[in-house]
């Protein structure tokens, strides 16, 4: 039935079209009209569905961040396979990546729209490594947040930083094979199971 709108299917193409703009040019260089004409969607449609720009960021960004930890669920009894899936997941969607530090170079250490559901989100990962840590599966000598911490920069700075890998590490299929073994071992080391 031609004019009957489906409002999912359009905060779906809104979310799309949001990601790709801000992961390219953060919240104060993204448009809201480029937007709404890459989702085919009226511009008054995205303030009344998402308030404004740095909303409709935050509510991008935490989809984004729940899509990850349905794909890749922390898994700390068994590091090496979680950084591979989280390193795999990175380079797959760098969009994600490029959101969270955009985030951080809006937000800086202030406090972030809706953190208050990031910290849950978060302590629900440590809590795994703590539990881990509790069960002498893993090393506890690293508090489990801070674990967390350095496991999330070892598996996705190859993708912040392409650059840098390239220049430092090398391009080729060899080359980033031997980055993610070294990556490999360094959480292993940081969790203990380097034995």
């Amino acid at each position: 039935m031609a004019g009957v709108r489906d409002p999912e299917a359009t905060k779906a193409r809104i979310f799309e079209a949001a990601t790709a703009e801000f992961a390219a040019y953060g919240i104060a260089g993204a448009r809201i009209d480029r937007i709404a004409r890459e989702a085919r969607a009226n511009k008054q449609l995205i303030y009344a569905y998402f308030g404004n720009k740095a909303e409709l960021f935050s509510q991008v960004l935490e989809k984004r961040l729940m899509e990850l930890a349905v794909a890749i669920p922390v898994d700390a009894e068994d590091p090496d396979g979680w950084i591979d899936r989280l390193m795999d997941y990175h380079a797959a969607h760098p969009e994600l990546i490029r959101l969270v530090f955009w985030e951080g170079l809006e937000y800086g250490t202030g406090g972030i729209p809706h953190e208050e559901e990031r910290e849950r989100h978060y302590a629900r990962k440590a809590a795994a490594f703590a539990e881990a840590q509790e069960k002498g599966i893993i090393d506890s000598r690293i508090p489990a947040t801070d674990l967390l911490f350095m496991m999330i920069a070892l598996a996705s700075w190859p993708t912040v930083q392409p650059q840098m890998r390239r220049i430092l590490v090398g391009d080729t299929d060899e080359d980033l094979a031997r980055l993610r073994a070294s990556v490999r071992t360094a959480a292993r080391r940081l969790t203990g199971r380097d034995a």
